[in-house]
């Protein structure tokens, strides 16, 4: 038998001590725990990984920040994704193309296991993250909301009556609203409505 090992065997040989943990491993390591349904402690992370607290806290910031991220992956991947899927449908375009996009992002959001896991346990943290400065994630969303108008109005596509910037502000709080109005006002999560509200302010008074 041969006693030759493939790099990758090697790897997974070492002991967990010999790793050598870096940003990027302590964020998937995170999300992972995330994904599964635990609380998110920096102590423990930074024991898992064999680094001191401190390293951690210099690599990712503070808690708030390193959930930004989490969620900011599963964010992404859903516009992504939304946003392929609108690009790839025949005659799709204007209110029609943004408004397609929109309340499938919403859709998503609202059937995302994890993220319902995660406002169950924690509501107020979570809350804060997903609508507040705090994390990062409210300027990410409204950023690629805002580009995705300013894209839509320089093809002509579409002339609202207000500017990008707070069309995205308006419509990423529209979007709060029906996907956590179960926590905030303890109403059922609704697209549907959010999708109309999202037409009309975007379409202004075209037809």
């Amino acid at each position: 038998m041969s006693t030759h090992q493939t790099p990758l065997a090697m790897a997974l040989s070492k002991r967990k001590s010999d790793e050598r943990a870096t940003p990027l491993s302590a964020f998937r390591m995170a999300r992972t725990w995330w994904l599964e349904g635990r609380r998110l402690n920096l102590s423990l992370l930074a024991e898992e990984l064999g680094i001191g607290r401190a390293t951690l806290m210099r690599w990712v910031g503070n808690k708030d920040l390193l959930m930004g991220e989490i969620l900011w992956s599963l964010y992404k991947r859903i516009y992504d994704e939304a946003i392929a899927r609108a690009d790839q449908t025949p005659g799709l375009d204007g209110i029609d193309y943004l408004t397609q996009i929109y309340t499938e992002i919403n859709v998503a959001l609202i059937n995302a296991k994890p993220m319902h896991d995660f406002l169950q346990a924690e509501p107020q943290w979570g809350l804060q993250l997903l609508t507040s400065r705090v994390s990062g994630l409210h300027e990410r969303l409204m950023e690629t909301w805002r580009r995705m108008f300013e894209e839509q109005i320089k093809a002509g596509k579409i002339k609202p009556e207000m500017d990008a910037e707070s069309l995205a502000l308006y419509i990423v709080k529209i979007g709060e609203g029906a996907i956590y109005c179960d926590l905030i006002c303890a109403r059922k999560p609704d697209p549907t409505p959010a999708a109309t509200a999202f037409r009309l302010l975007v379409n202004g008074h075209q037809a």
